[in-house]
Parts: structure tokens; sequence; C-alpha cells
């Protein structure tokens, strides 16, 4: 286990509309508020043709390739996510959620563009003093990036 120390900042309520694809906006609202790190809960809605990233197809194999669904119609969504700087310095958001419709649910990553369905309610808690970052991984082909405490 490797770990980090940070401290707690600014707290901010999101609300993210119809349409808006969750990671994007995200991202977008750190950068524009100078937000470097942070921990994330969410809930609200996502909408049809939304798409997850749900696993490996092997979970040991040299070549990590990963799975995807695509979300076929509005779900009710929950999520915890960690946001922090990338190679670049750029915020990069890390979340699951779990999106369930009927008794059927089904739990991925965001990372691939997942579209909101009329709300998402964020509540971000900023992460200051604070040395974590998301890295590209040559274990995952450097497509995927893995936090570096």
């Amino acid at each position: 286990m490797k770990y980090s120390e940070a401290k707690q900042g600014r707290v901010f309520v999101l609300r993210l509309e119809d349409g808006d694809i969750i990671h994007e906006s995200i991202e977008k609202f750190a950068a524009d508020h100078s937000i470097e790190a942070a921990s994330m809960i969410a809930v609200g809605g996502i909408d049809a043709g939304s798409k997850i990233v749900v696993g490996p197809k092997e979970g040991r194999a040299e070549e990590i390739e990963p799975v995807f669904h695509v979300i076929e119609d509005a779900h009710e969504v929950t999520g915890t996510g960690t946001l922090f700087p990338d190679d670049d310095g750029k915020p990069s958001l890390h979340m699951h959620i779990a999106c369930g419709r009927g008794v059927s649910t089904v739990t991925g990553c965001v990372r691939n563009g997942v579209k909101v369905w009329h709300i998402l309610e964020v509540i971000l808690t900023e992460l200051v003093d604070c040395k974590a970052r998301r890295r590209a991984s040559a274990v995952f082909n450097n497509k995927f990036k893995l936090l570096e405490p």
C-alpha cells in the first residue's frame, strides 16, 4: 500500500443537467475553480446511450482490454469518485456508478461518456495539500491512468 496525506478544502454542491457528460463537466468545473484534487459522491439519473466500463475482458491478461456496457434506457444512479491531476496537471476524474432500472443493476466507470438524464447531484470535497497524481500506466498500455500517492 502507498499513501499520501491531504486536508479537506472547499465543498461544492454541483447540479449537472440533462445531457451533460459527467466526466467532462466535473473536470471542466475543477479546472475553472482551480481544484487539483477532490473526492465526490453523486446521485441522479443517466440517459440511454451512455457507455460505462464494466471490467477487463480478462482479469490477469498481459494486455488489459476494457469491456463496455451501453445503457439502453434512463437509469437511477449513485456513484463515488476521485479527481487528481494527470501527467499534464489537468484534472482527471475516476468515478464508478451503480445504475439501476427495475430490478436490474449494473456498475461501472464513467470515463467513456455517461450522459445525465435530467439531473445529477454531486457533492465535491476539495483535497488540499495533496501530492497524489493520476499517471498513465504501462500495465494498461498507457490508455488508463492509475493513482500514485
